[in-house]
C-alpha cells in the first residue's frame, strides 16, 4: 500500500475543517502508517434516526471520502442501537425513542444514500452495526463502562450544563450516550474519527475510553455544520430547510438558488466542495462591485445538482429554472398522486397539507393568504374554496412546488 507523504496528506485534512486533535498525534499515525504500510481506520458513526440524508451530512462523508482516496480504511457505524437513545448533542429536551426495527430500516437508506459519496469496495469500506456489541452488554458491563466517567466530566458539555442549571430534565440514559458512543470507537480500534463540530466532546470522550480500556487514542477531526436554506438554522429535514441527497436536479437547484446571499461562499465550499482556488475566485466575485450574486448561485446550483446526478443535470436544471421563473412554464416532470379525499368536497388547504406539499394545515393556510397557491394557474385565495378532484388538477405552493393530485 502507496501512502502519500505526511505533509500531502495533512494538508487534504485539514482543508475545511474546524479543529485537527491532537495535530501531532494524527501526524505520528500517519508516519507510522507508511512505515508499516498499514491503514489508518477512519471511524464516522451515523445514528439513523431518520431516513434521509442531506448536503449537510455530506460535509462530514466528503471528508472520510477523502481519507478512503488516500488509502485509508472507512468504517462506517449504523447506530442501530444509539439511535433509540437518541443523541443529545445540542438538544434543549430529551429526543423520542425508537424502535431496533425503525433504526434498521433507517440504516439502510442511510447505507444507501452515503454510497452516493463514499468508495464501497471491500479494502477501503466496512459497514458496522453498533448493536452488535451494545446489546451484548449485560448491566455489570454498564456499572464497568460508567465506572469509568465521572458526572462532573459529562456535565462539561454545554448541552448538558445547560439544562441542568435550567431545571430541564436529563435522562440518566442521555448521560449514557456519549459512552456508548465510546465504545464503538473502543470496539473497532479507529485512529481518527470524524463529526460535525457538535460531536466534539463526544469524539473526546472517545479518546478517554478508548485509553480506560488500554486501546490507541483516536485522533479528532471535527467539520462545520451547514445552514439550511433558509441560511439560518442548521439543515434538519424537522426544519423543512434541507436540500436530500435524493432530491430531483431541479429540486436540489431550486433550492440552492433559494439560499440567502450570505451564505452561498459556505454552500460553495461546503456543499460543491470547491477548491481553495475557486473559492478564492468566488470570493473576490462577490466582493466586486457590480456583480450580481444571483450569478455565484446559479453556478453553485449547477455545480451542486452535478455532483448528486449525472454530469450535465445542473445545466438542465438550470434551462427548466429559467422556463418556469421567467416564462412561467410549468415543469415537464411534476409528481403525480391519488389523493385518499373527496373529489368535489375537498378544500384546497386539505388538499396540500394531505398531499405534503406543505408541512401543516396552518402552513397551508398561511400559503393561501400569502397568494402563494394557485390550481391550474388559477390563485386560489380563500382557505375554504373547494377543489374538483374528479381528474388531475395542477397544485402550485410557492415558486418551486408543483404536483398533479386527483382523487381516488
Amino acid at each position: 500500500m502507496m501512502f502519500p507523504s505526511v505533509n500531502e496528506q495533512m494538508d487534504i485534512i485539514k482543508s475545511s475543517a474546524i479543529d485537527v486533535l491532537p495535530e501531532e498525534e494524527l501526524v505520528r499515525k500517519l508516519e507510522k502508517s507508511i512505515k508499516t504500510k498499514k491503514q489508518l481506520i477512519i471511524k464516522l458513526g451515523a445514528d439513523p434516526s431518520r431516513p434521509d440524508l442531506h448536503i449537510g451530512h455530506a460535509v462530514v462523508l466528503n471528508k472520510m471520502r477523502q481519507f478512503q482516496d488516500l488509502g485509508h480504511k472507512a468504517i462506517l457505524i449504523i447506530g442501530d442501537f444509539t439511535a433509540m437513545i437518541g443523541d443529545p448533542s445540542g438538544k434543549s429536551k430529551t429526543r423520542p425513542q425508537l424502535t431496533l426495527e425503525d433504526t434498521r430500516v433507517n440504516g439502510q437508506s442511510y447505507l444507501d444514500q452515503a454510497g452516493l459519496i463514499l468508495d464501497e469496495s471491500p479494502e477501503k469500506f466496512q459497514v458496522r452495526y453498533n448493536s452488535e456489541w451494545l446489546n451484548a452488554m449485560n448491566f455489570r458491563d454498564v456499572v464497568e463502562l460508567a465506572a469509568k466517567y465521572t458526572v462532573a466530566q459529562l456535565l462539561e458539555r454545554d448541552d448538558f450544563n445547560k439544562r441542568y442549571n435550567s431545571g430541564t430534565p436529563i435522562s440518566m440514559h442521555e448521560l449514557l450516550y456519549p459512552l456508548a458512543q465510546a465504545m464503538d470507537s473502543a470496539e473497532i480500534e479507529s485512529d481518527v474519527e470524524l463529526g460535525g463540530t457538535d460531536q466534539k466532546f463526544n469524539l473526546i470522550v472517545g479518546r478517554d475510553i478508548q485509553r480506560a480500556y488500554g486501546k490507541e487514542p483516536q485522533c479528532i477531526v471535527t467539520l462545520p455544520i451547514l445552514e439550511g436554506t433558509d441560511g439560518k438554522e442548521k439543515m434538519s429535514k424537522s426544519l423543512d430547510n434541507y436540500i436530500a441527497l435524493t432530491d430531483k436536479p431541479s429540486e436540489i437547484f431550486g433550492k440552492v438558488m433559494s439560499v440567502p446571499d450570505d451564505v452561498i461562499l459556505r454552500y460553495f465550499e461546503y456543499g460543491a466542495f470547491a477548491t481553495l482556488e475557486e473559492i478564492t475566485e468566488m470570493k473576490q466575485f462577490l466582493e466586486t462591485e457590480g456583480n450580481n450574486p444571483r450569478d455565484a448561485k446559479v453556478k453553485v446550483a449547477m455545480r451542486i445538482t452535478d455532483r448528486y446526478h449525472e454530469v450535465g443535470s445542473g445545466q438542465s436544471a438550470y434551462e427548466e429554472f429559467l422556463r418556469i421563473f421567467t416564462k412561467g412554464d410549468i415543469p415537464d416532470d411534476i409528481e403525480e398522486i391519488e389523493l385518499t379525499t373527496s373529489p368535489t368536497e375537498s378544500k384546497v388547504i386539505d388538499i396540500i397539507s394531505d398531499s405534503g406539499m406543505v408541512s401543516s394545515k396552518k402552513d397551508a393556510r398561511r400559503m393561501v393568504e400569502q397568494g402563494a397557491v394557485s390550481v391550474d394557474d388559477v390563485k386560489i385565495l380563500d382557505i375554504n374554496e373547494f377543489i374538483d378532484l374528479t381528474e388531475y388538477r395542477i397544485f402550485k405552493v410557492g415558486k418551486r412546488r408543483f404536483m398533479k393530485i386527483k382523487a381516488k
